[in-house]
């Protein structure tokens, strides 16, 4: 999946080259928490929280006359993950609390349909596909894990121009990446446990607002 993400990622770069019209959308915002759990058996389960924060970002998109336009975009949080669990190898149903350090890294292909109201004005609505690439450290033991997951996105909002090539991008969105909390971080201890073996989704909604700059060809 990896590589077929880069090859169509790259294959957009060199569209992008030749296109009429390229932009440079920059992105800031707040995500909201988002709690996660599953449950195996009464000493393999975990509750937690991917807890909110500030997310940033940057996109180059590409637009085709009268029909939209196709991105690619990378997005980054940096945040913790309070978490209550057992991995099935505590001994006398001990629970564990960690407060995990969490680095979320987005990268996606999306594509936006435009809807100008005028000059100024300019709506739009779109949706995206790509990866979730997350960096989880336990605190407690030292220990590091990384998990690649497919991810997708919704967003709608506008861009509200303030020059002829820079514009004010106000959105909302929706991200979510398939089984990416669980085995794949192993919310363990490291060396007595199994591990926990179920997953859990992960669905995070956010505003975010931003600079357009539309680069003269």
């Amino acid at each position: 999946m990896k590589k077929s993400l880069l090859i169509l990622f790259l294959s957009v770069i060199s569209s992008a080259v030749m296109a009429q019209e390229i932009r440079l959308n920059t992105y800031g915002g707040y995500v909201f928490d988002d709690g996660v759990d599953s449950y195996f058996s009464n000493t393999s389960f975990y509750d937690g929280t991917i807890k909110g924060g500030f997310r940033w970002g940057a996109g180059l998109e590409y637009h085709i006359p009268a029909k939209g336009a196709i991105e690619i975009q990378y997005l980054r949080q940096d945040t913790n993950a309070p978490t209550i669990y057992q991995d099935g190898g505590i001994l006398n149903g001990q629970l564990q609390q960690t407060d995990f350090d969490l680095a979320l890294n987005w990268i996606m292909l999306n594509g936006t349909r435009y809807f100008p109201v005028n000059e100024t004005i300019e709506p739009f609505a779109g949706a995206g596909l790509g990866m979730g690439i997350f960096a989880l450290d336990n605190p407690d033991n030292g220990n590091s894990r990384n998990s690649t997951k497919f991810a997708w996105n919704i967003r709608g909002g506008t861009n509200i121009w303030l020059a002829e090539n820079v514009a004010l991008r106000v959105q909302a969105s929706l991200f979510s990446a398939v089984q990416s909390v669980g085995g794949g971080f192993y919310f363990g201890t490291g060396g007595t446990g199994a591990g926990l073996s179920t997953y859990s989704s992960m669905y995070q909604f956010g505003f975010d607002g931003g600079l357009v700059f539309r680069i003269p060809n």
